[in-house]
């Protein structure tokens, strides 16, 4: 039997409030992820709507008193909501959101294509939805506008920080960001995660438990900055425990994000002939459910599997399924933490809107447990710890001057 260590991904627990970051609100979570992956694919099954746009009317401004009446929505990325990742755990935090103020579940819709994200958001809108849950950073832009247009709706926009908007409140595509989001759209709660903290952890792992010293990172596309970012971390991660390390970079495509994040059978076959080619003998995937195919090739190919956004191994059935258990550990994003939490903001009208940092500060982000814990040795466990610590503090550097840049 394989087991599980308790090395702690972060803090939970503490009270609901925000303070000022590098320009974002930085809540401090006051729940832990709760329902499991089995739960929310059973919600999932009686929570999918299709909703149809029609002639919008504007929700009022939820209250505490309203909570139990407040009717929650969520917008998925294309694919679909049990993926095992981004969008099944921010459904769960939905899901979790509602249950704690005492509203009914959410109701769910997966977008065909990016073309139907606007198009679903505004089939919540016109059903007179409280709060709409925009899933991933590819929604930014349909979200601004539609946050834009109905003032009185909160939103909750996930990985969509940091907002660039126009000075009169729309997407700004020019980079100019003369817009501040705060004021503009005050019912728009943009969340964004420092994911190079999580890559850097991971990156820790990843070079202490190579024998080879080279170790891999797969991203599904470099156009999205929050891919580049985890994978940034990752390198700095791993140089910082072994500064000969070799760490090979590669994406699965350069335009086509269903490709990039929703297939599992390119991932596995790009991650085979890299594996092969490269001859690492660690593995971190950011791919999202594409990326289920690139811990599929690394197991395939005996080496160590990481996972990404959430605890895979969890998420996976690892223990259960040969297919995925070489997955030692993942960096995670608290997502359905920062969901949850949003939630509770809105309906305790504590919720400030803007761009909302959650990082290793807030519980925002962390190292899933090691499987086993005796695969990663002492002395690593203790630079993942001291290095989660600092991060804490805010003492150390997890992204170069290029963040985010491809």
């Amino acid at each position: 039997m394989r087991t599980r260590s308790l090395i702690p991904s972060l803090l939970a627990g503490i009270a609901i409030v925000a303070a000022a970051c590098s320009g974002s609100a930085t809540p401090s979570p006051s729940v832990a992820p709760s329902a499991a992956p089995s739960a929310v694919a059973s919600a999932v099954a009686s929570a999918v709507v299709s909703a149809a746009p029609s002639a919008a009317s504007a929700a009022p401004s939820p209250s505490f008193a309203q909570a139990p009446t407040m009717k929650i929505g969520v917008v998925t990325d294309v694919g679909t909501v049990n993926d095992k990742n981004f969008n099944q755990f921010s459904y769960q935090g939905a899901v979790a959101g509602a249950q704690d103020i005492g509203a009914a579940a959410p109701k769910v819709v997966v977008p065909n294509s990016s073309n139907d994200y606007a198009t679903d958001i505004n089939g919540f809108v016109s059903q007179g939805y409280n709060i709409i849950v925009t899933v991933g950073f590819n929604l930014t832009n349909a979200t601004i506008i539609a946050a834009k247009a109905n003032p009185s709706i909160w939103f909750i926009g996930v990985d969509q920080a940091p907002l660039c908007i126009t000075a009169a409140g729309a997407p700004d595509n020019t980079f100019k960001c003369a817009g501040d989001p705060a004021t503009l759209l005050p019912h728009f709660i943009a969340i964004k995660f420092e994911e190079d903290q999580a890559g850097y952890l991971a990156g820790i792992v990843a070079a202490g438990v190579s024998k080879a010293g080279k170790v891999g990172a797969i991203g599904g596309i470099n156009l999205v900055p929050g891919v580049v970012r985890y994978i940034q971390g990752y390198v700095l991660g791993a140089k910082s425990v072994n500064p000969n390390v070799k760490v090979d970079v590669g994406y699965v495509s350069t335009s086509d994000f269903n490709k990039a994040f929703n297939d599992p059978a390119s991932g596995q076959s790009y991650a085979a002939q890299f594996i092969s080619q490269k001859g690492d003998d660690v593995m971190f995937q950011v791919a999202g459910k594409t990326g289920n195919g690139i811990l599929q090739a690394a197991c395939t190919a005996k080496i160590t599997g990481i996972g990404v956004d959430v605890d895979q191994y969890l998420s996976l059935n690892a223990a259960a399924d040969p297919t995925y258990g070489c997955i030692l550990t993942s960096a995670e994003k608290h997502l359905s933490t920062a969901v949850e939490t949003s939630i509770q903001q809105i309906a305790a009208n504590t919720a400030k809107g803007g761009n909302v940092l959650y990082n290793a500060a807030n519980g925002g982000i962390g190292v899933a447990p090691f499987t086993p814990s005796s695969a990663v040795p002492a002395d690593i466990q203790a630079k993942v710890a001291a290095a989660l610590a600092a991060m804490q503090a805010g003492t150390l550097t997890t992204c170069p001057a290029t963040c985010g840049q491809p």
